[in-house]
């Protein structure tokens, strides 16, 4: 796996956890189903109900 580089793939959030960003899923290449705050692929393998629910909130 290629380095992840802090601003470009991930961030550290004020909780102190880090979060994937859009440009790491992308790299990655496909949704991997767990829900991710910054999915590029639309929730695609995230099983219903949570996938309807994310994309609710993803709206907001």
């Amino acid at each position: 796996m290629k380095e992840l580089i802090e601003g470009l793939h991930y961030y550290i959030n004020d909780d102190g956890y880090v979060v994937l960003t859009e440009q790491y899923h992308f790299e990655k290449g496909f949704c991997c189903g767990n829900g991710c705050m910054h999915c590029p692929f639309e929730y695609e393998n995230v099983p219903e109900p949570k996938k309807s629910q994310l994309l609710k909130e993803k709206l907001k």
